[in-house]
């Protein structure tokens, strides 16, 4: 990040320094001695954090719901609700979303009588199993990191490459051979639609 008089500088924005207007390309064509020149500094941005897991940096929202107590510890009479369960409830919209626009289905084969095709029971029924695998895997998550991961973590690693007796497998030029794999900290999938 740039900064001028302890203010940040965005590029592609004009700017004024000591009445002096600079137009909006000007942090990008101004050397480094240029930009020094004039008294900008760069400076490390602020660390970032996911607001949907944390409430500051290495501040980790509450996991688990808990009875909510005032500062001197006396019971409020009332449950704070923790991300395991504010996730696993939004599974359960997902899994509603994901079945709604096979709903009017059932409901015609009920009215009629006809059958209901198996592959959208098939499918119904992979939605739901899928819903309760991952609310029982947020269950399950240990901490916030592992509860993240679980739901937004990437679905592949790469790593080196082993041979049947586990040892790392590395190419003519003695360089490990990578290989992508799936990532056992994902959640379970969800199906695909017909």
């Amino acid at each position: 990040m740039l900064k001028l008089d302890n203010k940040p500088l965005s590029y592609d924005r004009a700017f004024t320094h000591n009445d002096i207007q600079y137009p909006s390309n000007w942090l990008r064509l101004a050397s480094l001695e240029e930009k020094k020149a004039i008294g900008i500094t760069e400076v490390a941005n602020d660390p970032t954090y996911d607001q949907r897991f944390y409430w500051g940096v290495d501040n980790p929202k509450q996991l688990n719901d808990q009875p909510a107590v005032d500062e001197d510890g006396k019971d409020l009479g009332y449950t704070q609700t923790g991300l395991k369960t504010q996730w696993s409830a939004t599974q359960g919209e997902i899994a509603a979303s994901l079945l709604a626009p096979s709903d009017w289905r059932i409901i015609k084969a009920k009215e009629t009588g006809t059958n209901i095709p198996s592959a959208w029971k098939t499918y119904r029924a992979a939605v739901r199993t899928a819903c309760n695998t991952r609310q029982t895997e947020i269950g399950n998550a240990a901490d916030v990191p592992a509860l993240k991961e679980l739901l937004f973590g990437q679905p592949t690693l790469t790593q080196q490459k082993k041979d049947s007796d586990g040892e790392d497998v590395v190419d003519s030029d003695n360089k490990p051979v990578m290989e992508d794999v799936p990532n056992p900290a994902i959640a379970t999938a969800w199906p695909t639609p017909i």
